[in-house]
């Protein structure tokens, strides 16, 4: 064969591996928040569902964002991407490296840690995330209500039903004051 033959049944390989290597650069982008950089719900949600199926002392938490929609009306839609921008960095730097962090849509982020001692620490998790936000020199008021669930209390170890029991917990919550003890 000569080297024409030889490139002409090589370009089709070459154009294949690109176009392959395009698309598992849009699935991996897919799978991140252009916003905050965190996981979608997609790609969150096969990391945790392994995290959780590997370590029985897993804490799943659903974290909502109080009024944030009051902070897009009056402040406008950059001050509210600082807000949902600075509650991303606090709930991925809470995670440490022992768990992940989402953000399922909106205002809602989850996280998955697997660190035992993450547990004691969901009080200073409310505190960090009950931080102003400093937005063109203006500080914004932001709270956020946090939900919980350990995976060691679940009859069945699902994310579906830990994120279930973690909605249920934020909600009561929300309905017996906001301030109370996790």
């Amino acid at each position: 064969m000569d080297t024409q033959t030889i490139a002409a049944a090589g370009l089709p390989a070459l154009g294949w591996a690109l176009h392959g290597g395009m698309l598992l650069r849009r699935l991996a982008t897919a799978r991140r928040d252009p916003l905050t950089g965190l996981h979608t719900r997609a790609g969150w949600t096969t990391r945790a569902e392994h995290l959780m199926s590997k370590h029985p002392n897993a804490l799943v938490l659903l974290v909502d964002l109080d009024d944030f929609k009051s902070v897009n009306d009056t402040r406008g839609h950059a001050a509210g991407d600082a807000v949902l921008t600075a509650t991303a960095q606090r709930l991925t730097d809470w995670c440490g490296r022992h768990g992940i962090a989402a953000r399922l849509g909106g205002d809602e982020f989850a996280a998955i840690v697997t660190d035992p001692a993450r547990t004691a620490g969901l009080f200073a998790l409310r505190i960090a995330l009950d931080q102003p936000v400093t937005h063109n020199g203006l500080n914004l008021p932001v709270s956020a209500l946090v939900g919980h669930c350990h995976r060691d209390l679940l009859p069945v170890p699902l994310l579906t039903d830990a994120l279930s029991a973690a909605d249920a917990s934020m909600y009561a919550d929300k309905g017996h004051g906001r301030r109370n003890t996790l």
